[in-house]
């Protein structure tokens, strides 16, 4: 079960609401998103995006007007089996260059190059492949809250009810709350 939630600072403090993630597909989409949740009064709003699959792992993105968003997952190997958590999973999180994921690798699995019929793709090693890709433990930019009143080392020390704790810190529990 997810839980995905917008919160907006605006000069009358934060405003949250609850969204759906059926129609996102990409960082790019979440990211846009997360922009048109912004009130418009300021190009600079802070926008969080909080999103949580139940006690597994949880993700904050952090739009800043027009700056590239921010991302920080709490268990990235726990993320990257879930879709949400794979749109959090960009290349440049994971300190790969654009486009060289295996997925060249997985495409010729899947075809069966020797003409025969019979070739069955080894699917164990394929998903222990990408397993082994994405490092265990929390990932990302772990300073994404300083500023907000979350220092780094509380965001690396939370795990359940991470989200509530987080919004406790920056003011913002009630609003959050209302959304739950």
């Amino acid at each position: 079960m997810y839980f995905a939630a917008l919160l907006a600072r605006t000069e009358d403090g934060w405003e949250a609401s609850d969204t759906e993630l059926d129609d996102v597909e990409t960082l790019s989409d979440l990211t846009d998103l997360a922009r048109e949740a912004a009130s418009g009064e300021a190009d600079d709003e802070t926008v969080l995006v909080f999103i949580e699959q139940e006690d597994a792992w949880f993700g904050v993105v952090r739009v800043d007007g027009e700056e590239d968003p921010r991302i920080y997952l709490s268990d990235a190997a726990a993320a990257s089996r879930s879709s949400y958590g794979e749109i959090l999973l960009t290349d440049e999180l994971l300190g790969r260059e654009p486009g060289s994921s295996d997925d060249s690798a997985h495409l010729e699995e899947l075809v069966d190059l020797d003409g025969t019929e019979d070739g069955e793709p080894e699917h164990d090693d394929a998903e222990t492949d990408t397993d082994d890709a994405v490092p265990a433990g929390p990932l990302g930019d772990t300073a994404i809250l300083d500023d907000l009143g979350l220092p780094e080392k509380e965001l690396l020390s939370l795990t359940t009810d991470a989200l509530n704790e987080i919004a406790d810190a920056l003011g913002a529990s009630e609003v959050l709350e209302a959304v739950r």
